[in-house]
């Protein structure tokens, strides 16, 4: 099964004003694409070649002589999950379950923010801040480049937000701050987490 680019969930200026359609194209059509690219090239004439995109990072992850696979399959699956995270007219408040285990987990839907902006801003140069479910409780975490919570037993991702510089920059510039809390106040989509939570 070759890696493939999955359309976006969106149309490209659908996002706007917040993240505009030439952020979307070239993120989108450029940078996720090479990922695709460069991954089908690496497993060619390979075992992995047939698996699923999930198979692929999962049996490339922490191994140093397929770090090359393991970083672009896995930048697939984290660009795909983060298009998802993101809906237009989306942000503010969750609601349905989500809302209730932010609650339960974080003390509130402000620590919640609290904690996700701090993981988004502290991230050093490329990566994700997540929330993930781990061992039945909510999680803010943060990983680099293309590392990803899917391959961590007992971790299932319910949203993501990319840091990667080329994820805001033509729209924010240098100010990540600002794009995270865009992000959070306009674009996350509580739906795709509520939907990832009730299969987790």
């Amino acid at each position: 099964m070759a890696i493939e680019l999955p359309p976006l969930p969106y149309a490209l200026d659908a996002l706007a004003p917040h993240l505009h359609s030439q952020t979307l194209s070239i993120h989108h059509g450029k940078h996720h694409q090479a990922y695709v690219t460069n991954g089908n090239k690496l497993i060619e004439g390979t075992e992995l070649a047939s698996r699923s995109l999930v198979d692929v990072v999962k049996a490339t992850a922490g191994k140093p002589d397929k770090a090359g696979i393991f970083n672009n399959a896995a930048q697939v699956w984290n660009h795909t999950f983060y298009w998802q995270s993101m809906k237009p007219k989306g942000g503010g408040r969750p609601g349905g379950a989500i809302a209730s285990k932010i609650g339960a987990d974080f003390g509130s839907y402000e620590k919640f923010v609290e904690l996700f902006a701090q993981a988004g801003a502290t991230q050093f140069g490329s990566g994700w801040a997540w929330l993930v479910l781990k061992g039945g409780k909510l999680e803010v975490t943060k990983t680099p480049n293309a590392e990803t919570p899917l391959v961590h037993a007992g971790t299932t991702p319910l949203l993501t937000m990319d840091v990667w510089e080329h994820a805001y920059y033509l729209d924010f510039q240098n100010r990540r701050p600002d794009y995270i809390k865009t992000f959070l106040d306009h674009l996350v989509n509580w739906d795709f987490a509520n939907r990832n939570l009730a299969v987790a």
